[in-house]
């Protein structure tokens, strides 16, 4: 019997459970399971039109090979138009297990161009990975949305960086200059370095909002036009993105001379290996009225490291919120954080090598929030 792809209904959910299984049982690695319930726990579609995720299944006889999800939302285009684009993530296939469902992957992939011809992936752990790798084969545009970092503590960074100390010769190295300060010295003169060359900052204040409300919409229209392309970034959307209810987020409300000129929202991420046991903070999203993008990444630069945090990290993909870091002490390294766009989308962002320096792109547009940012 043919493969199917349908929508995940809640009768499907025994199935995915053991689709789960299998795929555990067969060594893949932890993380890559599917959704436990039919219904999204995060953006439902019953709670908005324009905002909201459905998952979709590929069965063979009632069994299921593979899923996908899709996130819908409106987006703001350079000529002023808004439009449904739709963010595909979580693509999972039996065939990373069992050559015998290779296709299920490529299946998926075709059913969800056919469902929202303007398809974008995000993220997706590197270029290296087979679904990049698809992507750029079908002729997508794509380019790596960099990645930003603010050492705060240096001797802790460099002894539980394990992403750095993958030998016994780094990790030696690192220690020494945990231990004898050489590593405090050249971290903090590289980003004293930095924010020493950066323009001067006009006063502003900083406030805590446990919610989003009216003010934010006025920003938000001041702001889209500086966009090549941006997620709809207006009340109604905030307050679904980042409802009271997360209390693990922090929204902070930016003013100078009581006016708003921009807001930030940052929290912790959640631990993960390759960070050992360091405090990370994430810049998660941000928006600026019109230039003010440097008032925003310090507002929320000091705010994580009033929190304790170790290091704070953020991924940027528009060239004024990089300086803008940069001009805050932050560093780049290599980024695994992928943008595609399918060939529909990218005909709205052509010349693509100009446009991609003024999309808006954050971990706030990908599969992260509420909680994996």
């Amino acid at each position: 019997m043919p493969i199917v792809i349908q929508p995940y209904r809640r009768e499907h959910e025994p199935a995915v459970q053991e689709f789960n299984q299998r795929l555990k049982a067969a060594g893949a690695a932890p993380d890559l399971v599917f959704f436990r319930h039919a219904e999204p726990r995060w953006l439902p579609p019953a709670q908005s039109t324009d905002l909201y995720q459905e998952y979709f299944l590929a069965t063979d006889n009632g069994v299921v090979r593979g899923g996908y999800a899709l996130k819908h939302q409106n987006f703001s285009f350079a000529d002023g138009s808004t439009r449904r684009v739709t963010y595909l993530h979580h693509p999972l296939s039996e065939g990373i297990v069992n050559k015998s469902y290779g296709v299920v992957g490529t299946l998926l992939l075709q059913d969800a161009m056919r469902r929202s011809p303007l398809l974008y992936c995000l993220g997706m752990g590197g270029y290296a990975r087979p679904l990049p790798r698809m992507l750029m084969t079908l002729g997508w545009a794509h380019c790596a949305v960099p990645f930003y970092f603010k050492v705060l503590r240096p001797s802790r960074f460099l002894r539980q960086m394990q992403a750095l100390r993958g030998s016994a010769g780094r990790r030696l190295l690192m220690d020494v200059a945990a231990f004898t300060g050489a590593g405090w010295a050249g971290v903090s003169a590289l980003q004293g370095l930095r924010r020493f060359r950066a323009p001067r900052v006009e006063p502003f204040t900083l406030e805590h909002v446990s919610e989003f409300s009216d003010w934010i919409d006025p920003l938000w229209q001041r702001g889209r036009s500086s966009y090549a392309m941006t997620a709809v970034r207006d009340c109604t959307a905030l307050r679904l993105l980042y409802p009271a209810s997360e209390a693990h987020l922090t929204r902070l409300r930016i003013r100078r001379n009581g006016q708003d000129i921009g807001w930030a929202v940052v929290g912790e991420r959640r631990p993960d290996e390759k960070y050992g046991s360091l405090h990370v903070g994430s810049i998660v999203d941000c928006w600026p009225a019109s230039e003010d993008t440097l008032p925003v990444i310090r507002a929320a630069s000091e705010t994580l490291e009033q929190a304790g945090m170790d290091l704070i990290v953020s991924n940027q993909s528009h060239q004024q919120w990089g300086r803008a870091l940069q001009n805050c002490g932050f560093l780049q390294a290599n980024s695994n954080f992928i943008f595609a766009a399918s060939k529909n989308l990218s005909a709205l962002l052509q010349p693509f090598e100009q446009k991609q320096r003024r999309m808006h792109f954050t971990r706030a547009d990908g599969d992260g929030l509420p909680r994996n940012f």
